[in-house]
């Protein structure tokens, strides 16, 4: 199952500004404890999907996790060899746009020890350092 979009009101989106730290979203607002992003980046749906099959394979059906982010930004790309000036190319992947700080994900009535190991697993598939939190 692709994590997108259902419908979306602009089919190409521009690259827009990764800069800043997250308020909104940087604590733990569900679970126990939480997988927190210390560096910026694009994350595609393949990847979150990779750390929620990472995360429920851990779990063994024990907890309850959430998925903090949404891949909701369209990205294009252009045919191999193209030419310039013949336009946008069309979307062909989908990227939530993670900054320093977001929570990504959260779980929760599981032991911290199982938290620790499962988040520590999920954090391997994705192409930024992250830090485990405690709801405090």
């Amino acid at each position: 199952m692709a994590l997108m979009p259902a419908r979306v009101k602009h089919r190409k989106a521009q690259r827009g500004n990764r800069a800043g730290t997250a308020y909104r979203g940087a604590t733990v607002a569900f679970g126990e404890y939480g997988l927190q992003a210390l560096e910026r980046a694009w994350v595609t749906m393949t990847q979150i999907e990779a750390c929620r099959v990472a995360l429920s394979r851990n779990m063994k059906r024990r907890g309850k996790l959430w998925i903090r982010i949404f891949p909701d930004k369209p990205v294009t790309k252009r045919p191999p060899e193209t030419r310039m000036g013949k336009g946008k190319g069309n979307p062909e992947l989908w990227v939530a746009v993670v900054r320093p700080g977001n929570v990504l994900f959260e779980m929760g009535g599981v032991t911290e020890v199982l938290a620790r190991e499962s988040l520590r697993l999920a954090a391997s598939k994705l192409p930024i350092r992250t830090r485990f939190l405690k709801r405090r």
